[in-house]
């Protein structure tokens, strides 16, 4: 199966949302209005669909804002100390999310397809 195929489909279900309305572009919170309930239910679903283990903080990149200011106390490049942090995140989607953190929460479809992608390469 198609690693974003399965996962709008997850999310169509959890979040009782039209596939159409789901791109990899897509913000899980802007745009489809995912909260923390949803995450746990997406996680769960992920999990038994594609059968990896999830890190909900990686996932979810919740540890994003703690990893700035450890970069910003260490006098560090942000994008590098983030990137160590998410590496199924590349250099250019680093850049967006530092580019675009004062809209909001950051997280789009296409970092879950990353995450889930690089969790099923890599057997982690």
């Amino acid at each position: 199966m198609d690693v974003f195929q399965g996962i709008r489909e997850s999310l169509t279900e959890i979040l009782d949302v039209d596939a159409e309305e789901i791109t990899p572009e897509t913000y899980l919170m802007r745009d489809l209005g995912a909260e923390s309930i949803d995450q746990l239910e997406l996680s769960v679903a992920l999990n038994a669909r594609f059968g990896i283990e999830i890190n909900d903080d990686q996932l979810f990149l919740r540890t994003l804002r703690a990893g700035l200011n450890e970069a910003a106390e260490r006098r560090g490049d942000a994008a590098v100390h983030l990137g160590e942090r998410f590496p199924f995140l590349g250099r250019d989607r680093i850049g967006e999310v530092l580019a675009t953190l004062d809209g909001g929460p950051v997280l789009k479809v296409k970092d879950l397809v990353a995450y889930t992608s690089w969790r099923l390469e890599t057997g982690l």
